[in-house]
């Protein structure tokens, strides 16, 4: 039998066990963060941006914080990305501000033609961009995790060649946003305002004659099935933004947050814009020889830069004429790509 001494000692143990266990905090649960995008599940975009992303969140957090991401528009559809995220229909969402026209102007600018040749610059002057504050009343609605660009963005036909302005004339191709539309508009095309997602429906019925988009996309969303055609000229660039609701953010744990806050900003605007210069590369390499591509012939290149230039200065004069300080952002944002091409070129 243990002795009177050996038994107060193990009663000692096993109450001081009790009591660190009592003082010990409790260990919350993960909590659960939906993360909804548009492109198809066997993108590039599923690993690079948005598995990886998720992956890094939850080392980050020690496990607090877990990241269920939903692909192809499962949890809400393209256009509806940022109310939804506003909303908390997502907890966070990935989707171009250009889809609901007229909401962010100022963000818009990085759509216009000439700005920059990579996705990585354009990613980081925008991210430069939003840092600044120039664009802080456009998402009041939402804690902005980063922002980038993809690359440029060409012209695609399905059976018509575009080597000279008058190829276009009455065409209907597909515009990503109503910046876009305005340059087709110039160009004497009849824009069409599509979501990506739906491209290869309006092209395959006959809807549209044609579609922009940088060469990555062509083949993420399968229209190189469908495409004999494509005309180079660096039109536009779409803004993307990362969206949060405000309110899951604030509710987060202290190390969800700081998981959050390490996984934003300029570290994952530069991964987003060398992922799509990676992914465009590749693309074009696998597709060009399936895909005719024709320069503008050099009688023709200044009207279409002329025609470039309408868009932008009618652009601008619209956002001046409201009140915003578009030409002064746009001299802005300029210096960011210079900045940019300089640290990163």
């Amino acid at each position: 039998m243990p002795s009177r001494t050996t038994r107060i000692s193990r009663l000692a143990c096993v109450a001081a066990l009790l009591l660190a266990t009592l003082a010990a905090p409790l260990r919350a649960e993960a909590t659960t963060l939906r993360y909804a995008h548009f492109m198809p599940a066997a993108s590039w975009q599923q690993q690079t941006l948005f598995l990886d992303w998720a992956a890094a969140v939850e080392a980050a957090s020690g496990g607090a914080a877990k990241v269920l991401v939903f692909p192809a528009q499962t949890l809400g559809k393209a256009p509806a990305g940022f109310d939804n995220a506003a909303s908390g229909v997502a907890d966070i969402a990935w989707t171009v501000q250009g889809y609901t026209a007229g909401r962010f102007p100022l963000s818009q600018l990085v759509e216009l033609p000439g700005l920059f040749d990579t996705a990585e610059i354009g990613s980081c002057a925008f991210q430069r961009l939003y840092d600044s504050g120039a664009l802080d009343a456009e998402y009041e609605a939402v804690k902005v995790l980063y922002v980038h660009t993809h690359a440029p963005g060409h012209l695609h036909t399905a059976t018509t060649p575009v080597r000279r302005l008058s190829d276009l004339e009455g065409l209907k191709i597909r515009r990503p946003t109503a910046v876009i539309g305005r340059l087709l508009t110039e160009l004497g095309a009849e824009p069409v305002g599509l979501p990506a997602p739906r491209i290869y429906e309006y092209l395959q019925r006959g809807a549209i004659d044609g579609y922009m988009l940088p060469w990555e996309a062509v083949s993420g969303f399968r229209v190189d099935e469908l495409t004999a055609h494509r005309t180079e000229f660096g039109f536009y660039a779409l803004a993307f933004v990362v969206a949060m609701n405000r309110r899951v953010y604030e509710s987060l744990s202290a190390e969800a947050r700081a998981a959050i806050d390490a996984n934003s900003g300029m570290k994952w605007a530069l991964t987003a814009g060398r992922g799509y210069d990676a992914a465009d590369a590749a693309a074009a390499e696998a597709l060009r020889s399936a895909i005719e591509t024709s320069t503008i012939a050099e009688e023709e290149r200044a009207a279409w830069e002329a025609a470039a230039a309408r868009t932008r200065e009618a652009y601008l004069a619209d956002l001046d004429a409201v009140g915003l300080p578009g030409t002064e952002t746009y001299e802005a944002l300029k210096t960011y790509v210079a900045a940019c091409e300089a640290e990163h070129g």
